[in-house]
């Protein structure tokens, strides 16, 4: 079976570069951005198991009373035994984006996809604002 990446984001709670562009310092605003995403990667764990999704969240950030540490091989192997690995927290590094770090993940697990949503209100076929209809 193929394995599929997911990382978290974080902007519908804090946009790192919006925030240094309003002036804030740009690695405060990033590293605020990165836990935006572990608080939705948490979120979003919590969903999944509630359907009985097995999940792990894993983090560049260290915060073990809440998620594990990203540890390549520890998250393939909660892939091989059927869990979902939720990426969180980005690389831990200021200046590298969310989509960085998902393609990072990805090569790293041995994804065979990547799936990006970003500003849309359901799955569409082509990209709705092109097409229209």
């Amino acid at each position: 079976m193929g394995r599929g990446c997911h990382c978290y984001w974080g902007g519908n709670i804090f946009r790192g570069t919006a925030a240094s562009s309003k002036g804030m310092d740009r690695v405060s605003a990033d590293y605020m951005g990165m836990l935006a995403t572990i608080m939705n990667g948490i979120a979003f764990q919590d969903a999944l198991e509630k359907i009985g999704v097995p999940t792990r969240v894993q983090t560049a950030i260290e915060m073990r009373e809440i998620a594990e540490p990203y540890i390549r091989r520890r998250a393939i192997r909660h892939l091989e035994k059927g869990r979902v690995v939720i990426f969180a927290g980005g690389t831990g590094n200021p200046y590298f984006t969310t989509d960085t770090t998902a393609s990072l993940r990805a090569m790293e697990i041995g994804a065979e996809v990547i799936l990006k949503a970003t500003k849309v209100d359901g799955i569409y076929e082509a990209d709705p604002l092109l097409n229209r209809g």
